[in-house]
């Protein structure tokens, strides 16, 4: 299976910093943050992966590329640890890159791995800046797919009062934390935001999504037809809710904790866990 990274967006709200350096290369314990999601894609079986850079992200690239020299130093002083951790990189598969070259958003950045998915049916997407703590969803994705060849997108419980900030799911639950979606919504208002139902109908608490999704390739003909959304940008989540009604979606309920290192204050709260 493929996988998809996209790690383009300016990271504004870590300026100056992210001027120089990728939010995605910031430290989480002794790695930056994209390793971690890169070793959780390869983890869910995916060995042929495209990351998406906008500018001034070469780090992503270089941090991934061999450096037989650098390897060549650690073996000759005796630094086994150190060799490994460096050696450990080559494992991840093959590592593609691509472009975005306007910040247009997230659907516009998936529609960038359009030749790069090619006629495979189903991919994973994994957001470069968002690491999954206490598992990954992505397992219980494929589990689902395998299942039911649906697309979906991994959920978790989100508060009411954070409800605007995401993409939020409705729908019925079929069985253990799987749900056929009937809504797909960005960033709406509680009042309006869609809720999930369980087997026996009764209403659950609001649940967003959780930067983990497996897409199949009708995808991409249907951001190529999405107008730009919320925020001027073009939302996957439009076109999430317009393949859902042409082929059906399912939402993944997982009960990890989604570590957002998008801004200082995400970025902080993990590095106290990964300490």
């Amino acid at each position: 299976m493929k996988a998809v990274i996209p790690a383009a967006g300016f990271g504004t709200r870590f300026l100056p910093l992210a001027k120089a350096i990728p939010k995605e290369m910031l430290p989480l314990g002794d790695k930056p943050v994209i390793h971690y999601v890169v070793a959780e894609a390869v983890a869910a079986g995916c060995d042929d992966i495209l990351i998406i850079l906008g500018r001034g992200k070469e780090a992503i690239p270089a941090y991934f590329t061999p450096n037989p020299d650098l390897e060549r130093h650690l073996e000759q002083s005796g630094k086994t640890r150190e060799l490994a951790a460096v050696r450990e990189l080559s494992q991840f598969g093959r590592i593609h890159y691509t472009y975005q070259a306007a910040m247009r958003g997230l659907g516009d950045a998936v529609a960038h791995a359009r030749e790069f998915v090619g006629n495979d049916p189903v991919f994973a997407v994994l957001l470069g800046d968002t690491v999954m703590h206490g598992g990954s969803p992505l397992p219980g994705m494929v589990a689902a797919w395998h299942e039911r060849h649906l697309p979906s997108v991994a959920l978790e419980q989100c508060p009411e009062e954070k409800v605007s900030r995401y993409g939020v799911a409705g729908g019925r639950q079929l069985g253990p934390d799987v749900f056929a979606l009937d809504r797909l919504v960005e960033k709406p208002k509680p009042e309006v935001a869609p809720r999930l139902l369980d087997q026996t109908g009764a209403t659950l608490p609001f649940h967003a999504f959780a930067a983990r999704y497996l897409m199949t390739p009708e995808i991409f003909a249907l951001l190529a037809d999405t107008k730009p959304g919320y925020g001027g940008e073009v939302q996957v989540t439009d076109a999430m809710e317009a393949l859902r009604a042409q082929r059906g979606f399912l939402g993944v309920r997982w009960a990890g904790r989604r570590l957002d290192i998008g801004h200082p204050k995400g970025l902080l709260e993990a590095a106290q866990l990964y300490a």
